[in-house]
């Protein structure tokens, strides 16, 4: 799979939205079966979401399946392994390697979502575990389940400090970087700008998006300016029969620029 900049859900008890939902641009779709359904709602969704699946031809779609611990997981592992449509699984409640291990049973690479404590602090066994395609930061469940208030500075740098430790060991274990949680506020795109700029200059990949109107916004913000691939190709231009670092424009480029500069053009190309 390509680069994920913008990951939007789609509730997983109105299928019907699916094309709608991977015709707004974004880079995958989660189809959710956890928070969007309720309880007694959870089996005829799912029979849904496998129909809708069946016809769907697009292989940019996820299923957010329920966690290990619950009673529908079984059935949600047959749907995603039974459905050639799906292309990862999102494991809510992450907590230990055993976790991801159950969640790879259905064949296809397992996107983590970090939304606790025992999940941050498992990071190193979740990140290393075999099946792990990302990892993605809950941060609304994390908030809850520490007791954040998001809206103040210390709320911000606990949350900073977790995204930090997702960024570290997705690096230590070869894994593309973490996808950032969700903007709630929905008529807010200033708000989402700025909040997604934040997350790529910390190292996020990308960000999870709740409504259709968030992915261009997000897609933008995690993809390289005009500036920057600007800046990127004239210094691969000017290191083409350098050796060593060498000075362009009054600084200093050597190996890691060099790399900074071949890794923003890959990006502007999806890879």
């Amino acid at each position: 799979m390509k680069r994920v900049r913008s990951a939007l859900f789609v509730p997983g008890d109105r299928p019907e939205r699916l094309p709608k939902a991977l015709a707004s641009g974004a880079d995958i779709v989660i189809v959710d079966l956890e928070d969007a359904v309720e309880p007694d709602a959870k089996a005829a969704a799912r029979e849904a979401v496998a129909a809708s699946l069946a016809r769907c031809q697009d292989r940019r779609v996820a299923v957010r399946i329920n966690a290990v611990r619950t009673p529908y997981f079984d059935a949600d592992i047959a749907l995603c392994a039974g459905s050639p449509a799906v292309a990862a699984v999102m494991l809510p409640k992450a907590e230990t390697a055993a976790d991801v291990a159950r969640a790879a049973a259905a064949g296809r690479p397992v996107w983590p979502l970090i939304e606790s404590a025992r999940g941050v602090l498992a990071l190193e066994a979740i990140a290393g575990a075999p099946g792990v395609g990302r990892l993605v930061f809950g941060s609304l469940d994390f908030a809850l389940d520490v007791g954040l208030d998001v809206e103040s500075a210390s709320g911000r740098a606990v949350l900073d400090d977790a995204r930090h430790r997702l960024l570290l060991h997705a690096r230590a274990a070869d894994l593309p970087a973490p996808l950032d949680g969700v903007h709630q506020k929905l008529d807010d795109i200033e708000g989402l700008r700025a909040e997604a700029a934040r997350a790529r200059g910390a190292g996020m990949g990308g960000m999870l998006c709740v409504h259709p109107a968030q992915v261009a916004v997000v897609n933008d913000t995690f993809s390289p300016s005009q500036a920057e691939l600007a800046w990127a190709r004239g210094v691969v231009r000017a290191a083409e029969g350098q050796r060593g670092a060498f000075r362009l424009e009054g600084r200093m480029v050597d190996a890691p620029v060099l790399e900074r500069a071949r890794r923003t053009i890959a990006a502007s190309e999806g890879t």
